[in-house]
């Protein structure tokens, strides 16, 4: 019984011991659960006085930028009213000047009217006069008809006719007074500034023809260029295009072709060929192939150290080659390169004689016969087709027309194409610098002689000094001295507008008159 009461007991105890655990456990949860909601009311107050702060902030910081855009508004609308200000003082000022200017120009008006009234006055005076002054004329011609016995459209024409031929003969005197105070005064500094240029730039004629002669060691090696049954030099003229010519001539070798690229190709080909020893018809085609490659390489430097040279810069690629390809070309057996040069330097001093743009002439002269280097060769004038080209690539309109007008076939709109074409006369006129061929000097000679023929009373003409003179002798009993003067002014003028030459012509119209007698 003891031990059942003992394990009661015992067990109550436990039961009141978890009873007073539980409790004690209770009251601590609640007591933490009020410092947490303390705490937590704590940072609740903080958060909301950090965040009442920022929104002050935030208001000061809206406000000071609000008030900074009204303070510029007010600048603006301030300075806006003083611009208004400003205009209409200025209008009233101008609106009273026009209200002045109009008193004055009514006060004008009236002056004015009274002026053309008086006119008015003196215009019916005057026609009054002019009415008895007509009355009088047609009295006074009526009475010179009655004594003259000629009606007055009779006098008149025949007052005409003298007064025309009067004319014509005081023209022409005094056109050629004008011509010769002309010369006298216009052509002094246009001669000092031609010679001028002229002697400051000397270079050395270049005479070329269809023909390169090409010199060998021995007689043997022309064996070995024909090689067997002449295949060697079949596909060395196959290559080129150049006619090779193996005759009796001693260690020499002709080359015949009138395109000078292919005929300086050959030259060299062949001169690789014999220092090598290797001929044959496979080697010739690649020693031609590479020297092609040469000759390009080489015309695409001569084209670029003439351009800087002469100092023309931003030229395109193509037009440099053109250039390098005019040392291989001639114009009357001048070179065209060396000739090209000459002409950009003779219009670089003469624009720097003028006051011009020394740099443009010089690019303008050095380009002016670039068509004759075209790669194609459509049938038009060389000018026309370099200033193509040369528009092509975009060169300047000043240098377009001076290309193009340097032989008239344009008309000249600057004053750079003047000077290129006096440049390129310059350059191809003086002694030496060109060979003109027999037949067609002939033949200008004659054309000369037979344009002075067709004009009537002319018995004879005689082309003198290769041209530069023709002489005219007329009929004495057919020109009088009045009519020779006529005469040599349209021949002059015919020439230079019909034919085309070098330099100028002088035309000389000799009317002679004899008397002959005999003693017998």
């Amino acid at each position: 019984m003891d031990i059942i009461y003992g394990l009661i007991i015992g067990i109550v105890a436990l039961i009141v011991g978890g009873l007073a655990m539980h409790l004690y456990w209770k009251n601590a949860i609640a007591n933490k659960s009020v410092d947490i909601l303390r705490e937590a009311e704590l940072n609740a107050e903080n958060i909301k006085k950090d965040k009442i702060l920022q929104a002050k902030e935030k208001f000061l910081s809206l406000k000071s930028e609000h008030e900074l855009i009204v303070t510029e508004k007010n600048n603006r609308i301030a300075a806006s009213e003083n611009r208004i200000a400003q205009k209409e003082s200025a209008l009233n000022q101008r609106r009273e000047e026009l209200q002045k200017k109009h008193k004055e120009f009514d006060i004008s008006k009236k002056e004015v009217d009274a002026i053309r009234e008086n006119l008015n006055n003196q215009l019916l005076l005057v026609e009054k006069k002019n009415s008895d002054l007509d009355k009088l004329h047609k009295e006074q011609v009526e009475k010179l008809e009655h004594v003259a016995g000629m009606s007055a459209a009779d006098a008149k024409e025949q007052l005409v006719s003298s007064l025309v031929a009067e004319a014509r003969t005081e023209a022409m005197s005094t056109i050629n007074e004008i011509m010769d105070e002309a010369k006298l005064t216009a052509s002094k500094d246009a001669k000092r500034i031609i010679i001028q240029t002229i002697q400051r730039v000397a270079t050395e004629a270049a005479i070329e023809n269809s023909v390169t002669v090409f010199h060998i060691e021995n007689d043997e090696m022309k064996g070995r260029i024909i090689g067997r049954e002449g295949r060697n030099i079949r596909a060395l003229e196959a290559a080129t295009g150049i006619e090779i010519i193996v005759d009796d001539t001693p260690e020499a070798i002709i080359l015949s072709g009138f395109d000078p690229v292919r005929r300086e190709t050959a030259r060299l080909a062949l001169h690789k060929l014999v220092t090598d020893g290797r001929i044959h018809p496979a080697r010739i085609e690649e020693v031609v192939q590479k020297t092609k490659m040469q000759i390009e390489e080489e015309i695409v430097e001569v084209g670029k150290r003439t351009a800087i040279d002469l100092g023309v810069h931003g030229l395109h690629p193509e037009i440099i080659r053109l250039i390098g390809k005019m040392k291989y070309r001639s114009s009357y057996g001048q070179n065209l390169l060396q000739h090209s040069r000459e002409v950009a330097n003779l219009c670089a001093i003469m624009a720097s004689e003028l006051g011009l743009n020394t740099k443009m002439a010089k690019r303008a002269g050095l380009l002016h016969d670039i068509g004759k280097v075209a790669d194609e060769e459509p049938e038009l004038p060389h000018a026309i087709l370099g200033m193509k080209i040369a528009e092509k690539y975009k060169e300047k309109p000043e240098i377009l027309n001076a290309i193009g007008a340097h032989h008239d076939e344009i008309e000249m709109t600057t004053l750079l194409a003047p000077i290129v074409q006096a440049c390129d006369a310059i350059s191809g006129a003086r002694p030496g610098a060109r060979r003109e061929v027999v037949e067609s000097y002939i033949k200008r000679l004659n054309d000369l002689e037979a344009l002075a023929l067709s004009y009537p009373g002319v018995t004879k003409t005689y082309a003198i000094q290769a041209g530069r003179e023709l002489r005219v002798i007329v009929g004495s009993d057919k020109i009088d001295d009045t009519q020779s003067e006529t005469l040599s002014f349209d021949i002059a003028k015919k020439i230079q507008d019909d034919m085309t030459y070098p330099g100028q012509v002088k035309v000389t119209v000799i009317r002679e008159t004899r008397a002959v007698s005999y003693a017998k």
